[in-house]
């Protein structure tokens, strides 16, 4: 790889390079000559973006695709030694290879004789593939840079529009970082829709979406026995919903409230210290909600619903067929109440923000005509700034569906097709997370099935951000 004293010099030698920019231009309208169309620091930017640029990206694309090539040259014509081995011992043999040819000791793995002088061979030629392409990279990042430079320098004049230039640089570096945000956006949902694509192969989609029967162990040898495999994605979709509707029962009406107040009765010494303990909450970390969860709200909410199932078993309500079972501290309700105290920050700060923004026209004008506070802010402040919490309360629904360790350490890891907020239930992340860690078989149905449910999730949310936003629209024009 390019080390950082190739690096350095390329900023050194960019710096020097604005510097001689501006200082050609200053000596050419210093002590009464021309006048300039731009100022001296878009020609020093000018001249040293021509020389830095170039350069930078041939050592970015050194740094990306050098390790690929050295692997293509190294894998290119194998020994015959390599070529009896195993493809995943061929594919060890290759990895130790290039560990040794960077400088870094092999694996443990034992082989024979004529395999290590293969490998050593490999090494060698790895060493000196990576040492010409590194070389080279060095080589053409300094020949651009200095014919950059020339060029930019020999364009250096009073009446050069370098403003316009440098803008320009500046525009295709902001379009680059869309299209980068764009594409990566792109890749996502193509990988997900491919990989879905050979699940569904598969699993029938039908069966997938409608199936209420998930059990994703099958066997991954001919040796292994295991059940065929059940891919009915329903318990997991609705455990999701289940918690998600349980924490917006416990973050809207909070954080919705909270946020008027501070908003619209807290004085400014009390929102200047309310508003940051509430968001105190936002940068707790979900694995100390998952442990606040299953130390202190799964064993409390177990040890409440059974002293309740205890009294009506031995109540009047026994003979109306009123009790509860034996509950567990794993439940929908845990998770979905300490994941609404998780969401209550983020509804809280952006509706605060939202209905600050009203414009207070308004409420002067509804204060104007006998209106009193509180009629003020249900009658118009809320309805002007329903569109954005509307969003608010988008993102904390978004936020409950992709949680996962919350999940994981209070609501367990069993898949149910149930309602019922005290039972064990699981969500579509946390399986996903599940089917991706361990010692799987990437090809096989039982992994291939996270890809299916990521898809699957993915649509839904999309759906859900269409109609919020058909809303926000509805609203915002009856308002604006």
């Amino acid at each position: 790889m390019i080390t950082w004293a190739v690096l350095a010099a390329l900023v050194l030698f960019s710096a020097v390079t604005y510097v001689l920019g501006r200082r050609k231009l200053t000596a050419q309208t210093g002590a009464g000559g021309a006048r300039s169309h731009s100022r001296p620091g878009y020609h020093g930017a000018y001249v040293m973006l021509w020389a830095a640029v170039p350069a930078a990206l041939v050592l970015l694309l050194h740094g990306a695709f050098g390790g690929r090539i050295v692997a293509a040259v190294v894998e290119a014509e194998p020994p015959a030694a390599v070529q009896a081995l195993e493809p995943q011992a061929r594919s060890f043999f290759y990895d130790d290879a290039l560990s040794i040819a960077a400088g870094y000791a092999p694996s443990e793995t034992l082989y024979a004789p004529d395999v290590r002088a293969a490998l050593d061979d490999e090494a060698r030629e790895a060493a000196r593939a990576a040492m010409a392409l590194r070389l080279g990279a060095i080589v053409l990042a300094l020949a651009l840079a200095a014919a950059g430079f020339m060029f930019a320098y020999r364009r250096v004049q009073p009446d050069f529009r370098a403003r316009q230039q440098v803008e320009g640089w500046t525009s295709v570096l902001l379009i680059a970082c869309s299209a980068a945000a764009v594409l990566t956006t792109i890749g996502i949902v193509a990988s997900l829709a491919f990989e879905s694509f050979r699940f569904f192969r598969a699993v029938p989609p039908h069966q997938f979406l409608f199936g209420l029967d998930w059990d994703p162990q099958i066997a991954m040898r001919a040796d292994q026995f295991a059940t065929a495999g059940a891919f009915g994605a329903v318990p997991l979709f609705v455990g999701t919903f289940l918690i998600m509707v349980i924490a917006m029962i416990v973050a809207a009406p909070i954080g919705l409230l909270s946020a008027i107040y501070l908003a619209e009765y807290a004085s400014r010494p009390t929102r200047a210290i309310v508003k940051p303990l509430l968001e105190i909450l936002a940068g707790v970390p979900t694995v100390v909600y998952g442990f606040f969860a299953a130390l202190t709200v799964g064993p409390l909410f177990r040890s409440a619903f059974n002293a309740l199932g205890a009294r009506l078993v031995d109540g009047p309500f026994h003979e109306l067929g009123l009790y509860l079972t034996q509950v567990q501290n794993q439940m929908a309700l845990v998770a979905g109440a300490v994941m609404g105290i998780m969401l209550i920050p983020f509804v809280s700060s952006l509706s605060d923000d939202i209905i600050n923004a009203v414009p207070q026209s308004l409420r002067d004008g509804s204060l104007a005509m006998g209106a009193t506070r509180s009629e003020t802010i249900k009658k118009v402040v809320m309805p002007a700034a329903l569109p954005g919490i509307m969003g608010a309360l988008l993102l904390a629904v978004s936020r409950a569906i992709g949680e996962t360790m919350i999940v994981t350490m209070a609501a367990g890891l069993q898949a149910k097709t149930t309602l019922n907020p005290l039972d064990t239930v699981t969500t579509v992340t946390v399986q996903i997370v599940t089917l991706l860690t361990g010692d799987q078989e990437f090809d096989s149905p039982k992994t291939l099935s996270a890809f299916g449910l990521g898809l699957t999730l993915f649509v839904i949310t999309l759906i859900l951000n269409v109609i919020a936003l058909r809303i926000v629209q509805k609203y915002r024009e009856q308002y604006d």
